[in-house]
């Protein structure tokens, strides 16, 4: 009879579940690979040399939680990561793919650096010329991957299963037979790797490494093309790996972002000591009273969790509190904020991201960009035109109403990564009107303002001058008129000054910001635009200065700000019979400098 890797698997696991006898086991393993070598097993051997990971589950042992020797079964997460990574392969193969890279995010003790370990060690023991190599944050946990994940699962097989081997010691496994290794190393050392070739590579709680990219281009040349590399890890914050995977979501480097919610390891549930607890339970969280139940509500109504995994997960909460999003994150963004210091209240900056991201499945949104016809330096207002485009910079959450009143801030890109954006506010509600992000040149993105302001009823603009006075004297020069004023008194003849456009500086910064703050605290619902909310989900306060995170943006938040901040200079009353507004602004109107003189002046 002619047996499969499926079928040994599956009697393995049956004797397993009769008796629970590891010496039983180690019978049916010695047999097993008494088989292997016979000449009825080619097919079984083919299809392990096809996918070593079958090795695992039909000879391997591992330690559980309460240290007693099991045989080595994938878990429900296990076994999902096996076939991501095994189609990868294939993809791979098929030249669909064209790199086998992955970022793991997941909650802690899922079992991700047992089961990588172990398809290393089935790869070291049944490939030629295979060279595995781990790194992990410290020492101690080097020293744990290398002896409880690996050296003791191969101690326990059989000894036919055993190449010859040339090294055995604390940090490498070699045969000779095989030309085959594996080698651990702990990270820190920029020289790790070099001069040597690796074609798995397995980076462990890489969040807590002090430099990814140093130990990743230490590696070098040694990693082979078609190399197998993995950075798996519980998150540690707003670091290189979160910029690591921000990139890899956004398509900007070559590495798959793979996460794990932690409810997805079957034994994360615990049982309730009595009907009545239970009952009790489901209470609180139906009256959504803390942060932690109103996460309950959702877990059970969204993702549809027992509440058993809930009574788990509020053990866990008991135990870890503040840490418990980092350690067991329902989400990835979830897990990278639970360090820093953050401006905005990220519960409810993240809970109105889910429920747009639910609205926004069943509703198209409206995208594009402005063209116009441009003749004698000027812009002809009549043919303005809104274009359709799924890659156009702007984002309409609202079209222009009839004598409603609009106010665009606007933030100018300074230099770098940093984008041209503005803001839309229907200064009546409050609410986003239209977001605009897009990196060009400041006169291009002046005309595109121009644009969205007469597209919007002549909307009052507010765009930044303290890095980049020119699209204010664009506007100007275009006969845009109703741009915001501020005051500014000359500390010389006591006069007061009125410039266009807003100026964030130290004084202002704050104010405005605040006042977002204030806003995103209390009237969440107005803020319509995702991007703009996952920014401020990464504005943190960094040395008493809030501001994005290293290798995040801001551009958005900031010119949400200045929105807010300026609608005072614009009516928020319906003007039923009003058309498009081409007026002097209400600041030029009065004089309210208080006992100076009062004059305009262009200077920006």
């Amino acid at each position: 009879m002619v047996l499969s890797a499926i079928d040994l698997i599956e009697k393995r696991k049956e004797l397993w579940e009769e008796y629970s006898d590891i010496e039983k086991d180690r019978e049916y393993t010695q047999a097993i690979s008494e088989y292997l070598i016979t000449d009825e097993a080619k097919s079984l051997r083919r299809e392990i040399q096809d996918d070593p990971s079958l090795v695992i589950e039909i000879f391997f042992c591992i330690v559980n939680k309460e240290q007693e020797t099991v045989p080595f079964f994938l878990n429900t997460i296990q076994l999902k990561f096996k076939n991501v990574l095994n189609q990868a392969i294939q993809d791979y193969k098929d030249k669909k793919r064209n790199h086998l890279k992955f970022l793991v995010l997941k909650g802690r003790q899922q079992g991700f650096t047992s089961y990588i370990t172990a398809y290393q060690l089935a790869c070291t023991i049944t490939m030629p010329n295979f060279s595995g190599f781990t790194v992990a944050d410290s020492s101690d946990n080097t020293n744990t991957i290398f002896t409880d994940k690996a050296k003791y699962p191969y101690s326990q097989l059989p000894d036919i299963l055993k190449p010859v081997e040339q090294t055995n010691n604390r940090t490498e496994l070699l045969f000779s037979n095989l030309n085959s290794k594996w080698r651990v190393a702990t990270a820190g050392n920029k020289d790790i790797g070099r001069s040597k070739i690796v074609n798995f590579f397995h980076g462990s709680e890489a969040a807590f490494w002090k430099s990814i990219h140093l130990i990743i281009s230490g590696l070098g040349q040694a990693l082979t093309k078609d190399s197998i590399q993995i950075l798996e890890t519980t998150a540690n914050g707003m670091n290189e790996y979160r910029e690591f995977w921000r990139e890899a979501e956004q398509g900007d480097n070559n590495w798959t972002p793979l996460f794990f919610e932690w409810w997805e390891t079957p034994e994360y549930e615990l049982p309730f000591g009595s009907d009545n607890e239970r009952i009790e339970f489901q209470k609180c969280i139906d009256s959504q009273e803390t942060k932690f139940y109103r996460k309950c509500f959702w877990l059970q109504t969204e993702k549809h969790l027992t509440l058993e995994q809930l009574n788990w997960y509020q053990a866990k909460q008991k135990d870890l509190k503040e840490l418990l999003d980092q350690e067991y994150p329902c989400t990835p963004l979830e897990a990278f904020l639970t360090s820093g210091n953050p401006v905005f209240n990220a519960e409810i900056v993240l809970n109105r991201i889910l429920h747009l991201e639910k609205e926004y499945e069943h509703r198209k949104l409206r995208t594009g960009y402005f063209k116009y016809k441009y003749e004698n330096q000027m812009i002809i207002n009549e043919t303005i035109e809104f274009v359709d485009s799924p890659t156009g910079w702007l984002t309409i959450y609202e079209e222009p109403m009839p004598g409603y009143h609009y106010v665009i801030g606007a933030d100018t890109a300074d230099g770098g990564s940093d984008s041209n954006t503005g803001q839309v506010l229907n200064n009546h509600t409050g609410e986003q009107a239209t977001v605009f992000k897009a990196k060009m040149d400041t006169d291009l993105f002046a005309k595109q303002l121009y644009c969205l302001g007469k597209y919007y009823n002549g909307a009052l603009l507010g765009p930044e001058v303290n890095f980049d006075s020119h699209p204010v004297k664009e506007l100007q020069r275009l006969d845009y008129k109703n741009m915001y004023v501020r005051q500014k008194i000359d500390s010389i003849g006591e006069e007061v000054i009125m410039k266009y456009g807003f100026n964030t500086n130290v004084a202002t910064r704050p104010v405005i910001i605040g006042d977002l703050v204030e806003i995103a605290r209390d009237s969440i619902e107005l803020i319509k635009d995702i991007p703009t909310l996952k920014e401020m989900l990464v504005f943190v306060n960094i040395d008493g200065k809030p501001q994005a995170v290293i290798g995040e943006h801001d551009d958005l938040v900031m010119g949400l700000a200045i929105a807010y901040y300026i609608r005072s200079q614009e009516k928020t009353t319906i003007d039923i019979k009003t058309e498009q507004k081409d007026f002097e602004p209400e600041a030029l109107k009065t004089n309210n400098n208080k006992g100076g003189s009062y004059s305009w002046n262009v200077n920006y």
